[in-house]
């Protein structure tokens, strides 16, 4: 297990409701780090949400929405989502881009029955153990 992986591990741990946490690479949608307890969160599954998380984040309509932002305002095209949370008929995707890291995304799954701010709270805090890592591995 990879020290991502246990970072992954304590958010689930500390999380009521967690269903699974990972970091994805938003230039290619790798998983970089993961850790669930459902069995059907399969290698392909998780793959899928993690190309998932890459389209909304990074995808081509994004981008455009983005040029077409800054255009309108005479400034340089930059990336402007930061955090953004979905909600499925039995889930709650937690996700947001590290800010010193933006080419990651950490993305917490929880049951519907999980607070919203303990999401939150658990997905934040998870970035000041994610980031040093990315640093380490990027030396």
């Amino acid at each position: 297990m990879s020290a991502l992986d246990d970072v992954m591990e304590s958010v689930i741990q500390e999380v009521d409701g967690a269903l699974g946490c990972a970091v994805a690479d938003l230039r290619n949608g790798d998983l970089l780090g993961v850790a669930h307890h459902v069995a059907y969160f399969t290698e392909e599954y998780l793959e899928a949400v993690a190309a998932a998380a890459v389209e909304m984040f990074r995808g081509q309509t994004v981008r455009h929405v983005e040029d077409l932002i800054s255009s309108k305002r005479g400034v340089p095209s930059e990336r402007l989502l930061e955090e953004m949370q979905m909600t499925t008929r039995h889930t709650i995707h937690f996700m947001m881009v590290l800010p010193n890291h933006p080419e990651a995304v950490v993305v917490l799954i929880t049951n519907r029955e999980t607070s919203l701010g303990m999401g939150w709270s658990a997905t934040r805090r998870s970035v000041l153990q994610i980031e040093p890592i990315l640093d380490a591995a990027a030396v």
